[in-house]
């Protein structure tokens, strides 16, 4: 069979990659086992809708009090301008370093913190250090925070997040520490809240098929705790991602083609607001019409609206069957054709995941693989074993009208643990080509019958850099990533890399797409929210910003470009 030798080239010389590209010198003192709970329980009160400022903050942004509103320098952020006049985050910014301004944190503060917290803070430099630089992204700020503090509870955050407003210190939440666009940055310095050890599972229901979560907890975690019930959650993006930070990014990975992203998983939250009050999002029910739907109106809001301190999350059954298959094709087109066939086939994939050619040299070299080096598909292919198998067979005949090759598929578990980890670790692979190197790593989504002439048209220009320039691609939802490899020290690299996502970006815009489909925008993708959005839009967001946040400490500098005012 065409799969054994297949295979045997998959596991000749196999290691392990993830600990020897990801920043070796992080570390932490701060540990907690995942603890368990059998039921939800509060001793502190939930406001009500009438009593909390969420209904306020969606008339707002409904525009009810735009007419008495008008352009206002108190209701902009302040910001700095580059040499060309441009706002740094803003409309056409080229800056890779994060300006802010930065006070002294009072002494006051410090001591309510300690108060609050006990040993769980640190001002130690190193670790503040580590906490104000994203441990997989190229974004830097000029400050780092001041004081990193590590709560054990939802009453904590809350105390906390009250003597910060109290005192107008910026605040950024802090989970797995893998987002890349600068999510994590304190510009401002202040007070950085790791929720790493809130990390109980609350509450399971078998039979409802959700889980009751604290926000640090890892996917993987979570999905080890869930295995002997039959159950996981199906979001997997990189490995070390909290669900907190998920929900705070609108994650999704290589399983939303199946099962949606983070908006589709999440049934309600409890947040903590600017003020320290702690709202609760919606009920348990799994479909609800009362009233706005503050659940998504927080899924995505990056850290900006308020801190999640419990996430209600949907499950799924573990797959009875599965297969997975791979092939490959002559050109990145013929393999993006096979992918919007399939899913116009109506066939339930799992997973459509693409890699270039060089995205599989980078595999090869970090993993010592002798995998063919050609555009590459990978499906996954769930449901009964006969189901499976039958769907795995369509696709090599689809695959097969597009010039595809060496069209193989497993069912050895071992082998589909082994190719989905190599898949899920690509970033890190591409590391071991450049180790030097940093990566600036587009996010593009487009409606999929757009793809194949989006990546055509990327590859052209990335073929043509003199950059190194791996592309892999959600191949099913029409999201890619180009993982553009560039010397931080090296002003020719930084632009050419920037020329290239630039491109990417407009070229996706035009086609009715986003600069964005699940890494979030941080600092790094503000410039271009105007154009994708409208400055409607985000005269909107930040009239809903500023009556939740009026002193403008929830992760300041994110998100909303600091231009827009209203």
């Amino acid at each position: 069979m065409a799969y054994s030798s297949w295979f045997s080239r998959l596991r000749s010389s196999s290691r392990t990659i993830y600990a020897n590209f990801r920043n070796p010198g992080f570390k932490t003192n701060h540990t907690n086992p995942i603890n368990t709970t059998d039921v939800v329980t509060s001793t502190k009160p939930i406001l009500s809708w009438s009593s909390s400022l969420l209904p306020l903050a969606l008339a707002v942004s409904a525009g009810s009090l735009a007419i008495h509103v008008q352009t206002n320098p108190s209701l902009c952020d302040s910001f700095d301008v580059d040499a060309r006049g441009v706002s740094v985050g803003g409309k056409g910014s080229t800056e890779f370093v994060v300006k802010g301004s930065h006070k002294d944190i009072p002494r006051e503060l410090l001591d309510e913190l300690k108060a609050i917290c006990q040993d769980n803070m640190t001002m130690d430099y190193e670790e503040r250090y580590i906490h104000g630089k994203p441990q997989n992204s190229f974004h830097k700020a000029v400050n780092i925070p001041d004081v990193v503090v590590f709560p054990r509870s939802e009453e904590e955050v809350s105390k906390i997040v009250k003597s910060c407003d109290m005192h107008k210190v910026p605040i950024v939440p802090y989970g797995g520490a893998t987002s890349i666009e600068g999510h994590t940055l304190s510009p401002h310095g202040g007070v950085c809240i790791d929720m790493t050890l809130m990390k109980s599972v609350k509450a399971l229901h078998v039979e409802d098929m959700d889980v009751v979560v604290e926000p640090g907890i890892g996917w993987l975690e979570l999905n080890e705790y869930l295995e002997p019930y039959g159950l996981f959650f199906p979001l997997d993006p990189g490995p070390g991602a909290t669900i907190g930070g998920m929900c705070a990014t609108r994650c999704s990975g290589s399983l939303a083609v199946r099962y949606g992203t983070m908006r589709d998983n999440v049934i309600n939250l409890k947040v903590v607001l600017a003020n320290g009050d702690v709202v609760k999002t919606g009920s348990r029910a799994r479909k609800s019409a009362a009233g706005y739907d503050l659940t998504r109106l927080v899924i995505g809001s990056e850290g900006t609206l308020g801190v999640i301190t419990e996430v209600t999350l949907r499950l799924q059954k573990i797959p009875q069957y599965s297969v997975v298959a791979m092939c490959n094709f002559p050109t990145i087109k013929d393999a993006a054709d096979v992918a919007i066939a399939t899913m116009l086939s109506g066939i339930q994939v799992s997973r459509v995941e693409l890699l270039d050619e060089v995205q599989v040299k980078a595999i090869n070299i970090a993993n010592g693989k002798n995998l063919p080096e050609a555009p590459t598909l990978m499906f996954e292919f769930i449901g009964t074993e006969a189901y499976s198998r039958e769907q795995a067979l369509i696709v090599q005949r689809i695959a097969s009208e597009h010039n595809s090759s060496d069209f193989v598929f497993t069912e050895d578990p071992q082998a589909k643990k082994e190719l989905w980890k190599i898949r899920k670790e690509a970033l890190w692979a591409c590391f071991a080509m450049e180790p030097s190197f940093e990566a600036m790593i587009s996010d593009v989504c487009v409606p999929l019958s757009h793809l194949a002439e989006l990546i055509s048209k990327s590859k052209q220009q990335l073929d043509a850099s003199s950059l190194i320039c791996p592309v892999v691609a959600h191949a099913g939802d029409g999201n890619f990533h180009t993982i553009i490899l560039f010397d931080p020290i090296n002003d020719e690299h930084r632009r050419e890399a920037e020329r290239l996502n630039h491109f990417m970006v407009r070229t996706a815009l035009k086609m009715e797409g986003t600069c964005t489909g699940e890494h979030g925008v941080g600092t790094g993708k503000m410039k271009y929210l105007e154009e994708e959005l409208g400055i409607e839009a985000l005269q909107t967001m930040k009239r809903i910003k500023t009556v939740l946040d009026p002193n403008n400490i929830m992760n300041p500098g994110k998100l909303i470009p600091p231009h827009v005012c209203f």
